[in-house]
C-alpha cells in the first residue's frame, strides 16, 4: 500500500489573473482533502473544468503532507 500523502484542493475568485490574492476569502471553495497527488490532481481538473467559463477562478493543489512533515525529503513525494 502506498503511503498516505494528504494533498488539499481548493480555489475560488482572484481580485487580478496574475496574483494570488482572493477576492472573497469566505466563498473559497474547498474541493475536499485527498490521499495522494493523483486523486487531488483529479479533484482539481474536475474543479477547474467546472468554472472555465470564469478566467478569475483558479484551484490550487496544497500539499498538506509537506505542512505536516517540513523535514521529509523533497525526492519522497509521490508526482
Amino acid at each position: 500500500m502506498a503511503k498516505q500523502l494528504l494533498h488539499l484542493v481548493f480555489g475560488g475568485e482572484l481580485t487580478h489573473l496574475e496574483a494570488h490574492e482572493f477576492k472573497d476569502t469566505g466563498a473559497l471553495d474547498i474541493v475536499g482533502i485527498f490521499p495522494s497527488y493523483a486523486e487531488a490532481h483529479r479533484a482539481w481538473k474536475a474543479a477547474a473544468q467546472r468554472t472555465v467559463d470564469n478566467a478569475h477562478m483558479r484551484y490550487f493543489i496544497v500539499h498538506l503532507h509537506r505542512l505536516m512533515d517540513p523535514d521529509q525529503e523533497e525526492g519522497t513525494h509521490d508526482h
